[in-house]
């Protein structure tokens, strides 16, 4: 006889089921029995949200400045900030997809989804149940407010075309009956497709690009130009590179010792004391054993590297005051810890 553990948790986010110190890093990441056991159309190392972003580029043969990662766009009270995952813009109209790396059976109840996931022991099964925030009524808000941001900002595009979908990147991830009827949800099995209609409309949105929007019913080059333009304006997340290889975005909140002007900067790199030797003997002397902060200046990407802005040197007990990314107080990371910090715009 098999023994059935049920666990039921409400949550606002799949990604919280991970320990507190877990919640920190946010590399996109399938689970790894997810991405061990997959054998679908995407390949395995599309795990990661840039890879899969590559993915999209291999299959639609778009051009970069069509496809934006990560916007982060204001809502009406220019208030928060909800990232979009990804952000294409076509002819046809401007698709505001979020991906999700769920596994488990995934079902609506009201206002909220459930995803199910059962693990077989040898005499027990047990079934995880997360109660989550309806990730279609997210997008769908999201892409209104990006709508509004457009604007706002001077671009006026029409409502109807502005399309919101959800990715769910796991052949592992089964939608119940009712949520397969909706377009606006992309199974793991349908997104080669879903992708491949870009590639096959290409031809015919150039054309319609050279008529008039009001009565080709698509965008024209001037609208898809100046969409770019405000779009190339969003703010993305800032983003820690730790030295153990582990990734946080977030906002970067300030460093005691570090003055910078963030229009002026895009990258900190944090260069440590590598010996124990040294940093006993820096000790011996009375000395903090330290770090070195350079400074990069903004968009100065040459032939040669990056502009060198400032330089500056810090103990290495310095914390570096970072918001992550759905937290709700600030962490402090020691200087010594970090590789880099990018800025966003």
């Amino acid at each position: 006889m098999m023994l059935q553990v049920v666990h039921v948790r409400e949550t606002s986010s799949i990604e919280t089921r991970m320990p507190q110190l877990g919640r920190l890093f946010s590399q996109f990441h399938l689970s790894s029995k997810a991405s061990e056991s997959s054998q679908g159309k995407i390949p395995n190392q599309t795990a990661t949200l840039p890879d899969f972003i590559q993915h999209v580029r291999k299959l639609t043969g778009m051009r970069k400045e069509d496809i934006y990662c990560n916007l982060r766009i204001p809502d009406q009270f220019q208030t928060a900030k909800d990232d979009i995952n990804i952000v294409i813009l076509t002819g046809q109209g401007i698709f505001c997809i979020d991906v999700k790396p769920w596994r488990g059976t995934v079902s609506a109840q009201n206002q909220n989804w459930h995803v199910q996931v059962k693990e077989e022991d040898q005499n027990v099964a047990n079934t995880c149940i997360e109660q989550i925030e309806d990730p279609l009524k997210a997008i769908k808000t999201k892409t209104a407010n990006l709508c509004g941001h457009l604007k706002r900002s001077g671009v006026s595009v029409h409502q109807s075309l502005f399309f919101p979908r959800v990715i769910f990147l796991s052949q592992n991830c089964e939608l119940d009956e009712e949520l397969r009827k909706r377009r606006e949800l992309v199974s793991h099995s349908q997104i080669d497709s879903f992708l491949r209609s870009f590639r096959e409309g290409y031809i015919g949105w150039i054309s319609d690009a050279l008529t008039p929007s009001w009565l080709s019913g698509h965008l024209s080059y001037r609208q898809m130009d100046s969409v770019r333009e405000v779009l190339r304006r969003v703010g993305t997340w800032d983003l820690v590179r730790l030295h153990c290889g582990e990734q946080l975005k977030g906002d970067f909140q300030g460093c005691q010792y570090i003055a910078l002007d963030r229009q002026e900067t895009d990258t900190l790199e944090f260069t440590r004391v590598q010996t124990l030797s040294t940093d006993s003997l820096w000790a011996l002397l009375g000395h903090a054993p330290q770090v070195t902060v350079r400074m990069y200046k903004r968009g100065s990407q040459g032939w040669l590297g990056k502009s060198l802005n400032a330089t500056t040197t810090i103990p290495s007990s310095t914390s570096v005051i970072f918001r992550i990314s759905g937290e709700e107080a600030d962490a402090k990371i020691p200087a010594n810890t970090i590789h880099s910090i990018t800025l966003s715009n």
